[in-house]
């Protein structure tokens, strides 16, 4: 389509000469002549949007909708281009275009890695469903359809299906359904104190089994039994400043025994 002159040249050889009529667009009233105007000049620069999304190609999207997704910005550039700026349309159109593409992929693709089977499963189910969508006006498609459609079993449009409910991952701020005002971070647990517990008890517990048969009894009524020193002295019928040089003595050995093994 040749409808005028450009005021800048154009940084593609292919670009369309459309200069004139994105001018004449702009005075055009709202009306079938101004939309018929805006479909040629979509039409012109349709192969621009195209190329651009064929950059994105190999990301886990299938090609065709990446061409959708240029179309739908191409279109919001043509709406919204001001030729009485003194730009060329495509200084204005690509980074238009090259952003939708790339929203989408921010609101509809994987935050996580998933298998290849599965994204193909995904792509050929929401291709499916929105061919049939045509076929049967008011309902939804039902999983035997798919299965027909795209040539996959049930359970494989069942894969797919929920695959097309897992592309982001929630914020740890999103409030959970169900609540009031019940974040998901404050579902997710924390580091469990007794985990250090068990742990010392494992690495302890040779170095308790090597001490002397009176040593350990100290140690298991004083620890586990809660009694006292003078308690236990009675108990044994030593004293009990004998049983506190006793319990120092264990605590320095089984340190001793612990800094090594750690060494």
């Amino acid at each position: 389509m040749r409808t005028g002159s450009p005021t800048k040249p154009h940084p593609h050889d292919d670009a369309p000469d459309t200069a004139g009529a994105f001018a004449r667009l702009a005075r055009l009233p709202e009306g079938p002549e101004r939309k018929m105007l805006r479909d040629e000049l979509v039409e012109a620069w349709l192969p621009m949007a195209e190329r651009i999304a064929v950059r994105f190609r190999g990301r886990g999207e299938a090609l065709e909708d990446l061409y959708q997704v240029a179309a739908l910005g191409l279109v919001k550039a043509v709406d919204h281009y001001d030729p009485a700026r003194g730009n060329a349309f495509e200084a204005y159109a690509v980074p238009t275009v090259t952003g939708e593409i790339k929203r989408h992929f921010r609101d509809h693709m994987w935050t996580l890695h998933v298998p290849r089977r599965v994204q193909d499963l995904r792509n050929r189910v929401r291709y499916a469903v929105r061919e049939l969508a045509q076929t049967t006006p008011g309902r939804a498609p039902t999983v035997p359809e798919i299965a027909a459609y795209a040539r996959l079993t049930e359970d494989e449009v069942r894969t797919g299906m929920e695959a097309l409910e897992c592309f982001s991952a929630l914020s740890l701020e999103a409030e959970m359904p169900g609540t009031d005002g019940y974040a998901l971070g404050e579902a997710v647990g924390g580091p469990d104190p007794a985990f250090d517990t068990v742990v010392d008890r494992v690495a302890v517990r040779p170095c308790l089994e090597a001490l002397p048969e009176r040593e350990r009894l100290i140690l298991y009524l004083r620890f586990f039994r809660g009694m006292t020193q003078s308690t236990i002295a009675e108990q044994l019928g030593i004293s009990q400043m004998h049983v506190s040089r006793l319990l120092s003595s264990c605590f320095a050995h089984l340190r001793e025994e612990l800094l090594a093994e750690a060494g």
